[in-house]
């Protein structure tokens, strides 16, 4: 087994695991002892950013809990001098404070391990290890937000925007990282000829879902021939897929079938979770008559969205090699797995983004229960999300082409 990582196009991440194995000694891993013997002797990095995760999740479910039940939950919080009778603590602001909180925790941690080169030095040990007196500084530090003045709250939630922005680009390219890595493994000279079926499959079905997405949402979002602005939505979605399939395809770039379909996957992803961010009302989003119930689609949409949260901060927060504009280096052999300050950085913007999400990208809206992510501003985050990330995705496969091009003709000057 070996961990390897590297950029875009290559073998991004070949085996993860905190198991004992012989490599894994190198990192750091005692080849005997329990996973927990190894959380509670802080000596697997691996292990670590499970934890790391689950604190980021009581973060996500504390902010909502905040927002849709603080009242009842936390009738306390109305007797703060900065609450005001609730109305500073609780709501869209609990969400910012909650957030606030949980972006110092890991902004502390990113200061405290960033450039960290090796193993087994005071750093690596604070980041894998310590754990009561880390949890007791993440519970502190949320206490304190409450207590923060209602102006900083505020700027901090209009700093948020930016913070939230930038998380959406870092998951963007570990997304696509992803899709193209896959790639390449099938592509492969050990398994490409045995896994020719199976990738084809993939791809075709990959290709079917989008479809019956596509179609779907015509059904469901785009009713009457009115409803101009989710037809061009989903339109343009199609048109993108079919520009993706054609350049991944053309002799020149040949990434094969494979990549254009797991990202025409992604697109109607993210297509229909900014359709469903529009707020309710008229005919094309049929949402107010159920204003008063909790719809089911509501309900998993609301943990699809947490858990990609948290799955997005957890597996981004490793790839800090696909950031890397220089050359890569094979790792000595107490170098650390990942880039632990990188690590928090993902996650320290993971909190501003997932406070945006939760207060619909509008630090004045109001969002009723069980609901994330709805309003203009939210729908339109989405679409110029996945306007970009094609655009990403066209240069990457675009790019080796033109750079080709670039030094053929300068040879030839």
């Amino acid at each position: 087994m070996s961990w390897k990582v590297e950029g875009v196009g290559g073998s991004k991440l070949e085996m993860e695991s905190g198991l004992p194995s012989d490599h894994n000694e190198g990192h750091g891993v005692p080849k005997d002892g329990s996973w927990f013997a190894q959380f509670r002797n802080g000596s697997n990095p691996w292990m670590a950013r499970y934890v790391y995760a689950v604190i980021f999740l009581a973060s996500n479910l504390l902010a909502w809990a905040v927002r849709d039940y603080g009242r009842n939950a936390f009738p306390e919080m109305e007797k703060l001098k900065n609450c005001q009778g609730g109305r500073h603590c609780l709501g869209a602001e609990g969400v910012l404070r909650v957030s606030l909180g949980c972006f110092v925790f890991f902004s502390a941690m990113y200061l405290s391990t960033a450039s960290t080169p090796k193993m087994y030095n005071c750093r690596d040990l604070w980041h894998s290890g310590w754990w009561s007196a880390k949890i007791a500084l993440w519970i502190a530090l949320t206490a304190t937000a409450f207590l923060v003045p209602t102006f900083i709250v505020q700027i901090y939630g209009e700093i948020a925007h930016f913070g939230a922005g930038v998380f959406l680009l870092v998951q963007l390219v570990s997304v696509i990282s992803f899709i193209t890595w896959l790639n390449d493994c099938w592509q492969s000279d050990k398994i490409s000829e045995k896994c020719r079926i199976h990738v084809m499959s993939l791809a075709t079905a990959s290709y079917v879902i989008c479809i019956v997405g596509i179609i779907m949402m015509y059904v469901w979002y785009a009713p009457e021939p009115s409803c101009l602005l989710n037809i061009f939505f989903i339109t343009w979605t199609l048109v993108l897929i079919q520009l993706m399939t054609s350049v991944s395809l053309h002799p020149k770039v040949n990434a094969g079938i494979l990549t254009p379909g797991l990202m025409g996957l992604y697109v109607v992803f993210i297509c229909w979770c900014a359709i469903r961010s529009e707020p309710a009302g008229g005919n094309c989003i049929r949402k107010a008559e159920e204003s008063n119930r909790t719809d089911w689609l509501t309900i998993i949409s609301f943990v699809i969205a947490l858990l990609a949260m948290v799955i997005a901060t957890f597996s981004t927060g490793i790839d800090s090699q696909c950031f890397q504009i220089r050359e890569k280096e094979a790792p000595a052999e107490d170098a650390v797995p990942y880039g632990y300050g990188f690590f928090h950085f993902v996650f320290a913007t993971g909190a501003m983004y997932f406070a945006m999400l939760l207060i619909g990208w509008n630090t004045h809206h109001t969002i009723k229960k069980w609901t994330i992510d709805v309003g203009w501003t939210s729908t339109w985050v989405r679409i110029v999300n996945e306007w970009l990330a094609v655009c990403v995705y066209l240069w990457m496969l675009l790019a080796p082409v033109i750079r080709l091009r670039f030094r053929q003709t300068s040879e030839a000057a």
